[in-house]
């Protein structure tokens, strides 16, 4: 077997939220034909008792402890130097000496690079081919957290958006691929870089349809005969907090009026205070990390993705979808997504939109064949196996794969970059 450098940010397991699914099912699959040199990051004193689980997928392993209080001290190193806080967030000897060991020592063909801060291990990698998944457009998300904040977050995050699509750009011109999470995000990019479009291409998350599967018996852990509305997700990721926040303090009471019994359920580890508060609301539960979040999602009238921010595609949405559950986005939540508005899921445009959607649906019980439409568009465009396929090629081809194979489904150009309204 060829030998492989794959660098993450964070420990790729367990795969419960969105960077750790994709960067899991990537080693994953990546340890079927390639001896791994896995380095990476752990942020979390839990994720330590996995580490014997990603060894097994590896030759050789180096796990750098980080500490997310010591890691922000650290990045304002970043404002004097004129460089994008990313990179001393995730600067580290101990890990560059682990690299440079690897790779003078290891015959090394192919480095796999997963997210942008970790870019800076391999600047001068020799002959190997270096391929970055930046996953989703970092520098576009700070851009869209700048716009909802006041001086001097908005001009820090505005600041970091600028400076990190510089280096986005760099690397890009560096390596000899660039992939993105989705076709809609490859495109942004290229409009954003069109000086390195020719080398950016995107490969789709998947989702395990055999584990999220609504032929599964589950049992029900809500309140029997109630209407309940369900968002899952890292519950201390800014942008799940700021959408569970809108919707409970904005869209709830609204569909409370009409049906007053309708609970609103918040289900996802690690809830922030600000979460924890809505739990004072009527109707509102926060679960905190739960053991399975599928009997949840099975027992849900409906599920919800309001997110106000958001890149790249919803792993929330795709795995709902799988269990045939009719799902209620947001435009910024359905970016990137290979579906069908009103066929395989419904999209709501604000306050008054969700809240008259939901109590339709709930009211007329209708659109139940929509789930099933759902979990058809899962089956045919979501498969693993399917968006790995586009990653052996990358690490094998001199060639990057084109971005031309349009969804025509997808709302592709509906929407704009916060980079193109700021």
């Amino acid at each position: 077997m060829q030998e492989l450098l794959y660098l993450v940010h964070r420990i790729p397991y367990p795969p419960d939220k969105g960077d750790k699914i994709r960067s899991y099912h990537l080693l994953k699959h990546l340890s079927q034909h390639y001896r791994i040199h896995l380095g990476t990051f752990i942020d979390d004193e839990k994720d330590w008792s996995y580490v014997g689980k990603v060894k097994d997928f590896c030759d050789e392993t180096c796990f750098v402890n980080l500490s997310p209080k010591a890691a922000r001290l650290r990045s304002l190193g970043g404002l004097f130097f004129r460089q994008p806080l990313t990179l001393p967030y995730y600067r580290d000897k101990g890990l560059q000496a682990w690299v440079n060991s690897v790779l003078e020592t290891r015959s090394v063909r192919n480095i796999l690079i997963f997210s942008s801060g970790m870019a800076q291990y391999v600047s001068h990698a020799g002959p190997a081919r270096r391929i970055i998944d930046f996953v989703d457009i970092d520098s576009d998300k700070w851009m869209q957290y700048a716009t909802t904040k006041s001086w001097p977050m908005n001009w820090i995050y505005r600041r970091e958006s600028r400076l990190l699509l510089s280096y986005e750009k760099q690397v890009t011109r560096e390596f000899d691929g660039a992939a993105f999470v989705s076709e809609a995000e490859a495109n942004l990019f290229k409009r954003l870089a069109p000086e390195v479009a020719t080398k950016v291409t995107y490969f789709n998350n998947g989702v395990d349809a055999d584990y999220f599967s609504p032929k599964n018996i589950y049992p029900n852990p809500y309140t029997a005969g109630t209407d309940t509305l369900v968002f899952t997700g890292a519950m201390d990721y800014w942008a799940n907090v700021d959408a569970v926040d809108w919707f409970a303090r904005g869209v709830l009471s609204a569909i409370r009026a009409h049906l007053p019994d309708v609970e609103f359920h918040i289900v996802g580890a690690r809830p922030t205070a600000r979460v924890m508060a809505l739990a004072t609301l009527p109707g509102v539960t926060v679960t905190g990390s739960v053991p399975d979040i599928r009997p949840y999602l099975a027992h849900a009238s409906l599920a919800v993705a309001p997110l106000r921010i958001a890149r790249g595609i919803q792993n929330k949405v795709l795995e709902a979808m799988a269990m045939e559950k009719i799902v209620i986005a947001s435009p910024q939540a359905m970016e990137g997504l290979c579906a069908l508005p009103g066929k395989e899921l419904l999209v709501a445009n604000d306050e008054d939109d969700f809240a008259h959607q939901i109590v339709t649906l709930l009211q007329s019980k209708s659109h139940r064949t929509m789930g099933h439409a759902a979990r058809a568009r899962v089956l045919e465009d979501y498969s693993w196996e399917k968006g790995l396929t586009r990653v052996d090629a990358l690490l094998s081809q001199p060639q990057i794969i084109s971005t031309d194979e349009a969804c025509p489904h997808a709302l592709q150009n509906h929407f704009k970059s916060a980079r193109d309204v700021a």
